[in-house]
């Protein structure tokens, strides 16, 4: 495997059993993303996105093939050995931005930094908010915050895990239009920055325009994977991190 493959998958499917018999969610998919690069994963609803996500991140397991991730093959760890994977690579989007509503802001950040023993997590977690354009909410509770200034805290969190690699389900779906455009232009804002690899599940055509290549599934199938088409120079008159 390269060193600067961050996922590799081979041959994964997934199958459950129903009344019916098997259901095959996935069938045979192999792909490779490589470091700092962005991904979007496209499809119907029902197509396979989600269930590929949490495989890829090692929230699942396939019921046959390989995956690797920064070089860890989680297929042949257990569930103690993939979080321990995920620990130490992975930070996660939602679009329901998984705040505790009874920390701040800044203790939303510091929490996932705290857990793992960081002695500067104060300073991480202030230096993020601070970068998201949050530094006068960083005392606020999530129900004092808008959606869109919610998931610019999740967003710090993520980022300020120092990830390698993100993943992010639907990050804008929850969203209105303009505050998603805005919280697109900071992902990608932070995605140059840092070169964290960036693997999205998302419906808004405007993210996947941004991605360096996009994975379509369909019944469970990869159909295509296209190369994003935007041009260096719109992507970069695009991505300016522009406070909701």
């Amino acid at each position: 495997m390269s060193i600067t493959a961050m996922v590799e998958v081979k041959a994964i499917t997934k199958t459950v059993a129903t009344q019916e018999g098997e259901l095959a969610i996935l069938r045979p998919i192999s792909m490779r993303v490589m470091a700092s690069e962005s991904i979007a994963i496209t499809g119907a609803s029902g197509s396979g996105k989600s269930t590929l996500l949490g495989i890829l991140a090692g929230l699942d397991v396939p019921s046959s093939g390989e995956v690797f991730l920064n070089g860890h093959c989680l297929t042949a760890l257990d569930e103690e050995g993939r979080a321990r994977v995920r620990a130490e690579n992975v930070g996660f989007i939602f679009q329901s931005f998984q705040l505790l509503p009874g920390l701040t802001a800044l203790e939303n950040v510091m929490l996932p930094l705290e857990l793992r023993g960081n002695r500067q997590a104060k300073t991480l977690a202030t230096e993020f908010l601070q970068r998201v354009g949050l530094e006068s909410r960083m005392r606020h509770y999530p129900p004092q915050l808008s959606g869109g200034e919610q998931q610019r805290v999740a967003i710090a969190r993520a980022f300020a895990s120092q990830a390698r690699i993100l993943f992010a389900d639907e990050p804008t779906g929850n969203l209105d239009s303009t505050t998603g455009a805005r919280i697109i232009d900071l992902l990608f804002e932070l995605n140059r920055a840092l070169a964290t690899t960036l693997i999205f599940i998302t419906h808004e055509e405007r993210l996947a325009a941004l991605c360096q290549r996009r994975i379509v599934l369909e019944a469970g199938q990869l159909v295509c994977a296209l190369t994003s088409q935007t041009s260096k120079g719109e992507a970069d008159a695009s991505l300016k991190i522009i406070a909701a």
